[in-house]
């Protein structure tokens, strides 16, 4: 019997979109921790095959009821090689669990980002040998620092630090390779406000009619991306 895959969700509004979906594709079974409803962080990451964590709108240096029992676990997982992968928030968190940093951002980035892909083994391993850049999904204004142990992998001219792998097996992502068609509907309506108030002051802001024309050129070749970067993941999976 394989062990399930934990995802930790910090808001309802940010679910794991295409990483579910991919799990479930591949015959892994996963389950939902809903911290946003109050669900406990587990204890332990020893049920399970990896652990995968989600966005959410807070900051990783609020102190909020789940923060540190979550950096508890991120840091029980690295050391029993139990995979961990982060997206924005969640890879925020994995940096500051592993004794990284978490500020704000040079610029604010919402919307489609030109994002590259470093020339090294390391990030070759991640993305191929023929994916030199993509254009990734952006919605944030903090970054990380790149942890002590990592690599960066991805990069880009307004946040370079994108993305980084520590010991070959855990990855952290500050760009959103999870969203579907429906995710950026959704946080294109709730987020109105924050885009309208950010244009202008940022180069790295798109209005949100731009956002959804650029979706159907954009997305398709961001969800193969992720799920290379799945595919990857998956390899180091505990059981």
């Amino acid at each position: 019997m394989k062990k399930p895959i934990a995802i930790i969700r910090y808001a309802r509004t940010e679910g794991p979109g295409h990483f579910a979906t991919f799990l479930t594709e591949h015959g892994r079974e996963w389950t939902l921790v809903r911290l946003d409803e109050g669900e406990p962080v587990p204890a332990s990451c020893e049920p399970y095959a990896g652990l995968g964590f989600m966005g959410g709108p807070m900051s990783a240096n609020d102190e909020l009821p789940w923060t540190q029992p979550v950096l508890t676990l991120m840091r029980q997982a690295v050391q029993q090689e139990v995979p961990v992968i982060g997206h924005c928030l969640g890879g925020q968190m994995l940096a500051r669990a592993l004794g990284g940093t978490v500020s704000r951002a040079p610029v604010k980035e919402i919307g489609w980002v030109a994002a590259h892909v470093e020339a090294t083994a390391a990030a070759k391993s991640w993305f191929g040998d023929d994916v030199p850049q993509f254009n990734a999904f952006q919605w944030h204004e903090d970054t990380f620092s790149i942890p002590p142990g990592g690599e960066r992998i991805l990069t880009d001219p307004y946040c370079p630090n994108q993305a980084y792998v520590v010991a070959e097996r855990h990855l952290g992502m500050q760009c959103h390779v999870e969203v579907t068609a429906e995710m950026i509907e959704t946080w294109c309506h709730i987020g109105i406000d924050d885009i309208d108030h950010s244009i202008g002051t940022s180069p790295a802001v798109q209005d949100a009619l731009t956002i959804r024309r650029l979706m159907p050129q954009n997305l398709p070749p961001l969800t193969a991306t992720a799920s290379r970067l799945y595919t990857r993941w998956m390899r180091a999976l505990k059981g």
